[in-house]
């Protein structure tokens, strides 16, 4: 009986985090469709009310490894309730803001709270599920966010179009419902030891993120050299630290490191799904933005729907197997959107359902091989450190289009196409489509390679990284 109600307990908890994970993601995303009105606003470039994003993005992505790492000797149930409140004053200030500064200063401090959103999204499948049962969870998280980021542009529009933006702040104090239920159905954790927090090392980690991501996306060559120091000196930290910020083991697990490469060039090709998708709709399909979000609606939709199915897969079929159906989706997308720019709009939005589920079951995928490479004590600041590469990838891929598309191009490469006004769009698409088609094959010929060793299926420090 009791085995019962725990299991039932985990259930509703896996729903409270779909909730959480729904708000979260709306509140990252609805900020980005005001920009134009609240730079005229506050008489700002477009660039300076950018930060709005810019700021949180960055703090997100250091946050959430900082969390992670608290998660391995604090109790989940109070790091989230600490993230969460924090996350609500930051919108309550937000919503009373009078000034650009004051509302970005709200923003930032939404920021410091939901950072712990990802970090805990990752763990609590990782210490309330075992291997066999993990995917379905992860697919349900995939779900929260799928919704969150279907339901964000467009709550977003409906809002601005009868009050002013700064009642987008008030969206995400809905999150407060989901602390009792926290605390209530996250168990008590057995502590765990609980040494001296290594403040150096996370900032210098912290800098080096910072650093590198407004380099990249400033084109500032002085930040990214700056990143590097910070870098080395982080190793060097970590390496002498009685207790450091990250145990250098993680990084002499094979199959962690391999994974965090594959989720790092995963990631950055997807998030052009999400990034790159409006301005082609706005510039090769000359869509007006108040109906590019409706566009993209279909794609998201079908990526919460086909999430919770795509766990399944993954515990029934085994990760490899979801590896190879998000790769195929996703490389079809890509080539289709290659080969035919000029298709309407519904071809489009067609297209991007197939990306958009490729890729919300390629984060399953990888979150699922990853969490498995992780001991139980690696697992909070491992997955932590998964869930800010993936930030890092999109921050540097996102500027890496931005900048390709401004140079253009006049040539097309890719022979199916005949469109001449999507030319630049057409060869980002197929050059992200052949280099899906390598992975593919060199995840195919890997996979062949530790069967014949005797190593598939196998986690830790050597076989496959997708098992």
């Amino acid at each position: 009986m009791q085995m019962e109600q725990s299991q039932q307990n985990k259930q509703v908890l896996v729903r409270i985090l779909m909730l959480t994970l729904t708000i979260s993601s709306m509140s990252a995303l609805m900020f980005n469709i005001v920009l134009p009105e609240i730079s005229k606003e506050y008489d700002l470039t477009i660039s300076q009310v950018s930060w709005l994003s810019t700021a949180y993005g960055l703090i997100y992505a250091i946050g959430t490894v900082t969390y992670g790492k608290l998660a391995d000797s604090y109790k989940l149930k109070n790091i989230l309730t600490f993230g969460l409140l924090v996350f609500a004053v930051g919108s309550l200030l937000g919503l009373v803001s009078q000034t650009f500064w004051m509302a970005l200063a709200g923003r930032c401090l939404q920021a410091v709270g939901a950072a712990a959103i990802p970090a805990t999204a990752m763990l609590i499948p990782v210490r309330y599920f075992p291997p066999e049962s993990r995917g379905s969870v992860l697919g349900m998280t995939a779900v929260g966010l799928a919704i969150g980021g279907a339901l964000g542009p467009v709550v977003a529009a409906l809002i601005v179009s009868f009050a002013h933006w700064r009642w987008l702040f008030a969206v995400p104090l809905l999150i407060l419902i989901t602390v009792p239920l926290y605390r209530k159905y996250l168990e008590d954790e057995q502590q765990l030891s609980r040494g001296a927090f290594d403040w150096l090392g996370g900032g210098l980690l912290a800098i080096s993120v910072a650093s590198l991501l407004f380099g990249v996306t400033n084109t500032s060559w002085w930040f990214v050299l700056g990143s590097l120091v910070a870098l080395a000196l982080f190793i060097a930290r970590i390496r002498i630290a009685s207790e450091p910020f990250v145990t250098p083991i993680v990084f002499t697990n094979r199959s962690y490191i391999g994974g965090i490469v594959m989720a790092f060039l995963i990631n950055g090709m997807g998030v052009s799904l999400y990034y790159l998708s409006p301005l082609f709709l706005a510039q090769v399909q000359g869509i007006s933005t108040n109906w590019i979000g409706f566009v993209m609606v279909p794609a998201a939709l079908a990526s919460a729907f086909l999430s919770r199915m795509g766990g399944k897969l993954a515990d029934v079929k085994g990760n490899a197997y979801l590896f190879y159906v998000a790769s195929i989706l996703l490389l079809t997308c890509f080539g289709l959107l290659s080969s035919f720019t000029g298709i309407s709009v519904i071809g489009i939005a067609l297209f991007l359902i197939l990306g958009n589920v490729g890729q919300s079951f390629m984060q399953i995928t990888m979150a699922n091989s990853i969490s498995r490479t992780l001991s139980k004590e690696q697992a909070g600041v491992g997955m932590g450190i998964f869930s800010m590469m993936n930030f890092i990838s999109m921050g540097i891929a996102s500027a890496i289009y931005s900048k390709v598309i401004d140079i253009g191009s006049q040539t097309t490469w890719n022979p199916v196409n005949s469109y001449a006004n999507g030319v630049i769009f057409s060869n980002i698409y197929f050059v992200l489509a052949l280099v899906h088609a390598g992975l593919l094959l060199f995840f195919y010929t890997r996979q062949g390679k530790d069967k014949k060793v005797g190593m598939s299926g196998h986690t830790g420090q050597t076989g496959s990284v997708v098992d």
